[in-house]
């Protein structure tokens, strides 16, 4: 059988992040990628130029192709930027009895500019968090879903985790990338374990897409029938590999994406890729 995933997210026309990013990682990892777009974004390396939304009852109809036809492994679910939009996607994975959801709070793009309105914090927390396997907030995110400072160390982050834990989700994957230091740490928390995923910080301006990419790379995980905690091991080792290989690309004028295709492109010295 197949694995497929489906990305719920905003899109971006430079294709670093949101829905073109999901699908790039979804087939680089041997996954079926479908999408639901819930907004249409412009932006590129350099920022987000405007947002245009998709309305809540076309989300819905979306949800409906994708879902009445294809047998959905996983659900990885991006930007939702409005409280409609979210109350459409809660409806409809109840509707269809989604599993496998990997729910990436997205709020600020790479850029610092902001992806979601103030009013649908709230309702993405009290509604969707419930719905989702595993959410996967960075430090911002975290600590804007909880009302809190942004956790400064690992203890902090692992004690965010836990309330985060309480909001309904089966587990919590709170991303250190914001954070200082040699090593890049995230934590895996759950109500039975704690798994610390560390991993050389790397040294590159070229992060477009960074939590898009971890979260489908969960997904992808996932549909393929991997365990939760193998799934985001093997989404980190991925990241960082994409990471290590991103100066490899040219693309844009500023923050440009990661390597998503590091180990199915060749390396050919002396070209632009």
């Amino acid at each position: 059988m197949t694995a497929i995933a489906v990305t719920i997210a905003g899109t971006d026309p430079t294709a670093g992040a949101g829905i073109q990013a999901d699908l790039k990682t979804f087939s680089a990892l041997g996954v079926y990628g479908a999408t639901v777009m819930t907004a249409l974004v412009a932006q590129n390396t350099t920022g987000v130029q405007g947002v245009h939304d998709v309305p809540a009852e076309f989300v819905r109809a979306q949800m409906r192709s994708v879902f009445t036809d294809l047998d959905v492994d996983a659900v990885k679910i991006g930007m939702l930027s409005r409280p409609e939009t979210i109350r459409a996607v809660a409806d409809g994975l109840a509707e269809f009895a989604a599993r496998n959801i990997v729910l990436d709070p997205v709020m600020v793009a790479q850029s610092g500019d902001p992806l979601i309105t103030p009013e649908a914090v709230a309702t993405l927390r009290d509604t969707l968090l419930p719905m989702a396997m595993v959410i996967t907030p960075n430090l911002p995110e975290a600590a804007r879903l909880l009302d809190a400072d942004p956790a400064g160390d690992e203890h902090a982050m692992l004690e965010q985790g836990r309330r985060l834990l309480d909001l309904g989700p089966e587990a919590v994957v709170i991303k250190g990338g914001h954070g200082t230091g040699a090593e890049s740490v995230d934590l895996l928390v759950t109500q039975d374990e704690v798994v610390r995923l560390a991993a050389e910080r790397i040294a590159t301006r070229n992060t477009h897409g960074t939590g898009c990419t971890l979260s489908s790379a969960i997904a992808a995980g996932l549909a393929t029938g991997a365990p939760l905690a193998s799934a985001v091991r093997a989404a980190k080792d991925y990241l960082t590999a994409a990471l290590a290989a991103a100066d490899d690309l040219r693309i844009g004028h500023g923050q440009g994406p990661v390597h998503h295709f590091h180990a199915l492109w060749p390396n050919l010295p002396g070209e632009k890729r």
